[in-house]
């Protein structure tokens, strides 16, 4: 380890992004559906299941706490291995950590599919959460790569966030239909031929990157972020079952953060860091990270709430639920082309973070008027159109600003903190939200009525919108001012 930090740590860093090597390039559109279809994959694998949860457990005959662990599983494996996988990327090329982490994907999700017991489904489910964590950084970070700047790297970011928050909703539709309609175990099973769409589709389309360097892994740095990000993860899943007062839940999150504390040093003085710490502090990069991570946090309370209100307040079976959401992908696809793409060379990202957030924070408030004669048509549907159109609007813009002007050698660890913080915020806004929702609801003179539960949710919906809020003004000071050519 070298004594003194590596120069200029706090400065923003600006270079040329690699060129493809020669014959290898195919036109940038096809490049980025490919990497599109695995961006979708990725995030449609945290939502998925969640519906055929009950299914599954009568097929395997788990325990009720097992259900928690078939989600958690993915979700420990993918936050924690994030920054990993995102230097990965870089130190053996994006292209190669791309293939391989579709290929592994697809391996782990037959795996679950085909699952003869609980312990084959939960192993299964790591593995995903693994490959998962190689595969999106570098999904980000190439596509940072072949769209550099200017108006066409707006739109592809559009399309790929657009993608990404879809994979989320769509999982929701297709876990309700599949497990109706068909078997839980096609909602692990699809992702085989789409895996298949990724490989094929990538290693006919993604170009081999011609770079000066490749960095070094930084062992000690590894090693303390997973174990971090582990036991964060770890301890927000804990509280969405355990009091926050809980010790399985203050032990590890309190490790956690003093090992995050140890992590930061460690990038102070290591010779060739993890994460750089360029990357995280400069106002553009640190603005958009933080605008995704709250973000998330605000869209989770309301897929998690609206999912009970629908199918136990509204009656709605499993598919139709799912079918509910669709609003959301469609405020989330139409804003992102139509109104982030065209506000952004003209106002500059601060302003359209701002506004993303500020359409989410109005969304989450309309939602806290819900009461027992709610219907979907005058209580729902607005809402969750409405936090389509902020996330389209945020999401992008935080994607594409995050990975803009970087150093060759930092696009793939910067993609993976953006997924990274993706992954704390729902994890936070979990449990976080379900804590304050289950507490008020408890507190009540009639605590199983539907009355009383539906009032726990307005409550959490009353502190997202209060979280929105203050990240639509913080994330508007924060950011520079001006319009920096990423649109």
């Amino acid at each position: 380890m070298s004594r003194t930090p590596p120069p200029n740590t706090a400065a923003s860093t600006t270079t040329s992004n690699p060129t493809p090597a020669t014959g290898t390039a195919a036109p940038a559109w096809a490049v980025m559906g490919v990497l599109g279809v695995a961006e979708m994959m990725a995030t449609l694998d945290t939502s998925i299941v969640n519906i055929a949860l009950p299914s599954a457990q009568h097929d395997l005959g788990f325990a009720d706490a097992g259900r928690a662990w078939v989600v958690t599983s993915y979700a420990l494996a993918f936050g924690s291995l994030l920054l990993l996988g995102g230097r990965l990327s870089d130190i053996i090329g994006r292209r190669r950590a791309f293939l391989t982490g579709a290929l592994g994907f697809a391996v782990a999700s037959s795996l679950g599919g085909l699952a003869p017991d609980f312990g084959t489904l939960i192993a299964a489910r790591t593995l995903q959460g693994a490959f998962a964590a190689l595969l999106a950084p570098a999904a980000l970070s190439m596509l940072a790569s072949v769209f550099p700047s200017g108006r066409d790297r707006a739109r592809a970011f559009g399309i790929f966030a657009g993608l990404a928050v879809t994979g989320l909703a769509l999982g929701m539709v297709l876990g309700g239909v599949l497990t109706q309609y068909a078997s839980w175990r096609w909602c692990l099973l699809i992702n085989v031929p789409l895996c298949a769409i990724a490989v094929v589709g990538g290693a006919l389309t993604l170009p081999r990157f011609e770079t000066e360097e490749r960095p070094a892994l930084d062992l000690p740095g590894t090693l303390t972020i997973v174990a971090s990000l582990f036991l964060l993860v770890f301890g927000l899943a804990s509280a969405e079952e355990h009091p926050l007062t809980s010790l399985l839940v203050l032990v590890p999150l309190v490790a956690g953060v003093l090992l995050l504390g140890v992590f930061v040093h460690l990038q102070r003085w290591v010779g060739s860091p993890l994460l750089p710490l360029r990357v995280v502090l400069d106002r553009h990069r640190g603005g958009a990270f933080l605008a995704a991570f709250l973000m998330i946090i605000g869209m989770f309370p309301l897929v998690l709430f609206l999912s009970f209100v629908l199918q136990q307040q509204l009656r709605f079976t499993p598919a139709t639920a799912g079918l509910a959401f669709l609003p959301l992908i469609a405020g989330n696809l139409t804003s992102s082309h139509v109104l982030a793409d065209r506000l952004l060379p003209r106002v500059g990202p601060a302003a359209v973070i701002a506004l993303g957030l500020a359409c989410g924070a109005i969304s989450l408030t309309w939602l806290a008027q819900l009461d027992t004669h709610a219907t979907y048509a005058a209580d729902i549907f607005g809402p969750v159109l409405l936090m389509g159109i902020g996330m389209g609007c945020a999401v992008p813009t935080a994607f594409n600003l995050a990975t803009y002007g970087l150093q060759t050698t930092d696009i793939g660890v910067a993609s993976a903190t953006m997924n990274a913080t993706q992954q704390l915020g729902g994890s936070i806004g979990a449990a976080l939200l379900s804590s304050i929702a289950g507490a008020i609801t408890a507190a009540s003179a009639h605590p199983s009525s539907d009355a009383a539960v539906v009032h726990g949710f307005t409550v959490a919906f009353y502190v997202a919108t209060a979280i929105l809020s203050a990240g639509a003004i913080i994330c508007g000071l924060l950011i520079p001012r001006g319009r920096p050519s990423i649109g």
